[in-house]
């Protein structure tokens, strides 16, 4: 089940991108909860602390049975990082969603501070905090883009 978890449902098995694909597995839940039960962009965020615990004890669980930090096959904490993008949005437009999707992957690749230090931290908590962190950070840019009405 956790090896399930961490990989989200297979994502992460893909060899070029497995950080990218665990991005686009994520938003394709989003986008369905979205078009079948009119989620606004704030449920993410519920989304993601929901999926918190489980997320850290599957990146945990795959990563040291892989001998490894943070193997790339652990893609659970991009879904939950690109979840919090999404909750800063004002509207959830296709503009809005591509935005998302690059702004999370933007910051969750450059690792501004303190998301490069809070990868750090030990086992799951670690593989998951610094995606976390790039999502608020994705979430506080589409929430500024939302004031000035770009969203």
């Amino acid at each position: 089940m956790s090896r399930i978890l961490a990989t989200w449902f297979g994502c992460g098995y893909l060899s070029k991108g497995p950080g990218t694909a665990g991005s686009l597995g994520g938003l394709a839940v989003a986008y369905v909860l979205h078009l079948l039960f009119g989620w606004p962009a704030w449920a993410y965020a519920v989304l993601a602390a929901v999926f918190v615990a489980p997320a850290v004890w599957a990146a945990g669980a795959v990563a040291s049975a892989a001998g490894s930090k943070d193997p790339q096959i652990v893609v659970i904490d991009e879904v939950l990082g690109q979840w919090l993008t999404l909750a800063g949005a004002a509207s959830l437009s296709w503009g809005v969603w591509l935005a998302a999707f690059v702004l999370f992957r933007l910051f969750d690749i450059w690792k501004p501070a303190p998301v490069r230090r809070l990868e750090r931290l030990p086992g799951g908590v670690g593989i998951v905090a610094d995606d976390l962190m790039a999502g608020i950070y994705g979430a506080l840019v589409l929430r500024a883009a939302g004031w000035f009405n770009l969203n």
